[in-house]
């Protein structure tokens, strides 16, 4: 009876982490593909955007800073799970392996802010 209750505890963790968000500003390629429709390509041209020019402010500056992600394709890849800033208007500092800010990110996350090492 036990370890049924332990599988199904165990499956109900495992689901909920898979329709947990994924904010853009803050994942790194890992998360961002485990968004339905983000392969390896296009986690890179992601990351490698928000590090050259900081984080996107909303879906519009998104398709148009990364190529090939269209209006429609930014809307399908929210209905996924994708999330574009932490809904307080500031943006969540990303670390780098050496635990310092990344370019373009705030020094201090926003309370409740989930920081990502790269």
């Amino acid at each position: 009876m036990i370890k049924k209750f332990i599988a199904a505890f165990t499956l109900a963790v495992s689901m909920a982490s898979a329709f947990a968000a994924v904010d853009i500003n803050a994942a790194n390629s890992d998360a961002l593909r485990g968004i339905k429709g983000i392969g390896p390509a296009k986690a890179k041209a992601i990351l490698d955007e928000r590090e050259a020019h900081g984080p996107f402010k909303d879906a519009a500056e998104l398709s148009k800073r990364v190529k090939g992600m269209g209006g429609k394709t930014v809307e399908r890849l929210q209905a996924e799970g994708l999330t574009i800033g932490n809904g307080s208007g500031a943006a969540v500092a990303t670390v780098n392996g050496a635990g310092k800010p990344a370019t373009g990110a705030v020094a201090k996350p926003a309370a409740g802010a989930v920081v990502v090492k790269k």
